[in-house]
Parts: C-alpha cells; structure tokens; sequence
C-alpha cells in the first residue's frame, strides 16, 4: 500500500499533518534512548573488533576508524529495541546490534572508493581511501563484512544454532546480490536509465531498505517470536527504510555539506532520479511523513513498550544530517 501512494503521488500534493510524535517528553526518551544504545553498541565493537596486529595491523586499523568516526547507530537501535520487545537478552542483541553495524559500515567505506561515488567526506571527516589508501579501504571494507558473519556464526550470539544460521541467512539475502549489493548496481546505472517512481522504490528498497528490514526482523528471530510479528516488523522496516532515503535526498537537495557532514547534490549533478525529483521537494517530504504514520500504526499492537519505535520514523524524517 506505501509503495502504490507513492507511484500515485503528484509533485503537487500537500505535506501531512505534524506528526503525532511531537510531544516533548516523547522526543526526549527517544534521544536518550538512541544515546544508551549507541553507547552499548560502541563499547561492543570495541570488544569485538580484532586488535591491530604487527606487519598487517593497517587494515584493522581502517576498520575501527571507519566505524568509530561517527554514526547514529539506527540500524543496531532497531536490533535492540525489537530484541527488547519479544524477550531476547541484551548481550546476544548487542552482538547482532554490532554485526550489522559492520556490514552499513563496509557498504560505506566500499560507496565512497573512487570507482563508487567517489567521496572526501563521511559524517564529516576524511573517507577511508583519503584516511588511509584506497586499497587498504577496499580491504577493511572486505574486513568488516566478513567479520559480521563470524560474530553472528559465534555460539554466544544465540545458544540456538538454528536461530544463529536465520540470523545468517537474512543477512545475507539483506546485503546480497537481490538486496543490498543490487541496489547499488542498479544505483550505478541509474544516470544511464530513465528511472520512473517504480524503479527508484525498488532501488532504494535493495540499496537501503535491505538492511533495515533485517534489523527489524533481527529482534523476533533473537527472540523466536512467531511469523506474524516478524511480518510486521519486516512491514515496519520496509516503511521506515523508504522514508529514511527520501529523507536522505532530501538533505542532498536542501542541505550544505557541512550541516549533511558529506557532499550534496550528487545525485541531481548525475542526473539520477529520486522521488524528490520526481514529485518535487514537498511532495517527496509529504510522502515521508505519511510513510511514517503507517509506520507508527503497525506497531499499536504492542502498546507502550514500543513507544520508541513508534516515534523513531519522525525522528528520522526531520534530521539535518
């Protein structure tokens, strides 16, 4: 149904209504919710991360520097409040919280190479390539993602290895060839195609959508909650994901790349379409906030305990950065 009110959508059509979340008290327990996380999710790639070795310590060092020069840590939060609401313990969600984290990270080290989108900035500080070298880049990228695999293949993860291999087996679907990995491919063609609203949904379902329908399916597998929560989570995500990347394009249109901490306007200079070109600066951020409504009302089943979830949408829709 979101996916059909976007097609549908004109470049003319009025912005929701402010979003139910706006009450103070809710914004604040959700910063400082995001702030706890990401805390926690800091000090356990701390922990996991290898320790830079003699002679070829120079990779690992560019993987801790890719992942600790900043980073909201959305996708771990996302792990860690469905983990929280369907019982799994803190620590096993701490440690698929920390793989994903690898996996975005590797996915923006490799997006940033020369051959990619070719760029000096990231969250405001040099990229990996610029930092180090561009093959030391490629291969801490390489680095991270396989190591994701490991922490999630590890019996502390989940004493279930049948849960261990479910949380394997999403995320490689999520960053593989039909998720991730392809919507950057089709990302990368996309300047040589006419893309009409259809084909830049599909895109930004795979290229980001992916990993944040992993994230919110994470939680219930960790927990072993039944099929129908992990379908509306997945529902959840898939809304919050396309919401997330209007806002993104969005920041790439109207924003400097000091208050984004990256470079803008790539996409409008190669001439690549997104919804914000296609239904115009309003009608893009209209259907954001209506995305995240339908977001919100999904998760009423749960009641007060997903209270942060439910605000998170709004949160990201109206972020500078």
């Amino acid at each position: 149904m979101a996916d059909e009110a976007i097609i549908k959508a004109r470049p003319d059509f009025e912005p929701a209504a402010a979003p139910p979340f706006a009450r103070p008290d809710q914004a604040s327990s959700l910063a400082q919710a995001l702030g706890e996380a990401a805390s926690e999710v800091n000090a356990a790639l701390a922990h996991l991360l290898p320790t830079p070795a003699p002679i070829y310590g120079r990779v690992q060092e560019a993987m801790r520097y890719a992942l600790f020069v900043g980073g909201k840590r959305l996708r771990p939060f996302l792990i860690l409040e469905g983990a929280r609401l369907f019982g799994a313990p803190r620590a096993q969600a701490l440690r698929a919280a920390a793989a994903i984290e690898m996996v975005h990270t590797y996915s923006l080290v490799h997006d940033d190479l020369p051959c990619m989108d070719d760029d000096d900035l990231r969250r405001g500080q040099p990229t990996v390539h610029r930092k180090f070298d561009e093959a030391t880049a490629v291969l801490a990228g390489d680095g991270l993602l396989t190591h994701a695999f490991e922490v999630l293949a590890d019996g502390a993860t989940h004493p279930s290895a049948e849960v261990r291999c479910r949380l394997i087996s999403a995320l490689a679907r999520a960053a593989g060839g039909d998720g991730m990995i392809g919507g950057q491919m089709m990302d990368i063609v996309a300047a040589d195609h006419k893309f009409g609203p259809e084909q830049v949904i599909q895109l930004q379902r795979m290229k980001t959508g992916a990993l944040f329908e992993f994230s919110c399916e994470a939680g219930p597998i960790l927990g072993e909650a039944d099929a129908d929560d992990r379908r509306r989570l997945r529902d959840y995500a898939r809304d919050i994901g396309l919401a997330f990347q209007i806002s993104d394009d969005l920041i790439d249109v109207t924003s400097t790349a000091e208050q984004a901490g990256k470079a803008v306007g790539k996409d409008q200079d190669k001439g690549k379409a997104t919804l914000v070109s296609i239904h115009g600066v309003e009608g893009a951020r209209g259907e954001a906030h209506r995305l995240a409504e339908h977001a919100a009302d999904l998760l009423s089943t749960y009641g007060p305990e997903a209270d942060d979830l439910r605000a998170l949408p709004f949160m990201l829709i109206d972020r500078q950065s």
